[in-house]
């Protein structure tokens, strides 16, 4: 078929790279002028199965823009404007009834086999990018152990693969963790534990070129049009011009955007930015830093090693404007970091280099992506994935592809479905 794919995130390029391997004839428009510059530039890296978990049990608490104390939750920048309440109504109340260990549930199984088909792709192109394996979810007392226990449970339900370890065994995993700061005990998640969503993305990008794979830059696609015979038009605009082209088929990955694009075709998407922070430093002594990641359950800030730098990541903002994040997100990213790995990174001087960051996450109220078929012949979505966008890539990708063929997905897909708010 001759299909395109509508955004160049991790989410588009990996869709574009699984459509190709199966020999379809793809093309990938793209506003920007290359690939991965909006949510996937700086992810927080995490990829293991159970990271998601909701480790304390305030998952999803709202946190008012008043509210001085980091923590976890959804915090508003600012108070919400009369259109913007009913989606944090409905965020929160998916976390009740059993709802958010349902959604949990899906979540876990598409990032144990999105964990999965990511190693595999690894291996089979040889891709040579900044990864290591395992992951830690640290207890600093009991009480963070006792607020676990529903996450664990809810883990080993849905096969998630984990050990738990006492504060000894999770030193000698990590031996950096600093002595001044208590550890109760830790969780281990097995398998890849970090990757680098960009080098991925880049590498996996090159590898859908060379089977041939089209990708046009600086492309803005302003309209959709599904046709009587089941094909979809895409106008786009670039310096070229308006310029109309017909495909098969059309896979939406392009964030919140995508919301815009697809209004005009009946189709409400209820997406919402959600800006998560990360900041990343180099290494000063690399017997001070991480081998691998850890994730502090009590404020939900991982940090993890990427080659020669750390990366920090951690909360998320309702209602933030785009650009450089707020001194005091930043602020309890370096506390974190300091109280684990402290003297890990370079903090100042010629040499410290550290990238501050802050990125959009297109997310839906119950916090799970869209994938799938709309009720529109030919018009197909790949979005909506939150932060949990590059550790659900791989597996979204292969199973939207195995569905495009009328294949049955490795993967349940039914609580990511459109069909789930009338698309």
């Amino acid at each position: 078929m001759k299909l395109a794919v509508v955004g160049a995130g991790v989410a588009g390029v990996t869709t574009a790279y699984e459509l190709t391997l199966d020999g379809h004839e793809v093309a990938v428009f793209e506003r920007r002028n290359t690939i991965a510059e909006e949510a996937s530039f700086a992810t927080g890296a995490l990829v293991a199965p159970g990271w998601t978990a909701d480790w304390t049990g305030t998952q999803r608490r709202v946190r008012m823009p008043w509210s001085a104390r980091p923590g976890l939750g959804l915090r508003l920048a600012r108070m919400p404007g009369w259109g913007e309440w009913p989606w944090l109504w409905q965020w929160s109340q998916a976390g009740k009834g059993g709802g958010l260990s349902e959604g949990h549930r899906h979540l876990h199984h598409l990032l144990r086999y999105s964990q999965q088909r990511q190693l595999a792709i690894t291996v089979e192109r040889e891709l040579d990018h900044d990864r290591s394996q395992g992951m830690l979810v640290l207890w600093r007392d009991e009480r963070d152990a006792d607020l676990a226990q529903p996450a664990l449970a809810l883990m080993r339900e849905s096969g998630v693969a984990f050990k738990l370890l006492g504060a000894e065994q999770a030193r000698a995993l990590e031996p950096a963790l600093s002595l001044e700061t208590p550890l109760h005990g830790a969780v281990e998640l097995s398998g890849e534990g970090v990757a680098n969503c960009r080098e991925f993305a880049l590498l996996l990008r090159a590898a859908a070129q060379s089977m041939g794979c089209r990708f046009e830059f600086d492309t803005r696609v302003s309209s959709l049009i599904p046709l009587t015979d089941g094909q979809v038009e895409i106008t786009v605009e670039s310096g070229n011009g308006p310029q109309t082209e017909k495909f098969d088929a059309v896979i939406v990955c392009a964030g919140a955007f995508s919301a815009d694009l697809l209004k005009p075709l009946g189709l409400r998407l209820p997406l919402k930015e959600v800006y998560g922070q990360t900041l990343s430093a180099a290494v000063r002594e690399p017997l001070d830093a991480p081998l691998s990641a850890v994730l502090d359950a009590r404020s939900g800030v991982s940090i993890a090693r990427l080659g020669q730098r750390v990366r920090v990541a951690g909360g998320q903002e309702f209602g933030a404007t785009r650009g450089e994040p707020p001194k005091s997100s930043l602020a309890h990213l370096y506390q974190v970091l300091d109280d684990w790995f402290p003297g890990a990174v370079r903090l100042g001087g010629s040499r410290g280099s550290i990238q501050e960051w802050r990125g959009a996450q297109a997310t839906l109220p119950d916090g799970l992506a869209l994938i799938g078929p709309t009720r529109l012949p030919g018009l197909w979505l790949n979005l909506g994935h939150g932060a949990s966008g590059w550790s659900t890539a791989c597996g979204s990708a292969r199973a939207l592809a195995d569905r495009l063929q009328r294949r049955e997905p490795d993967v349940d897909l039914v609580g990511f479905s459109p069909q789930r708010f009338g698309l």
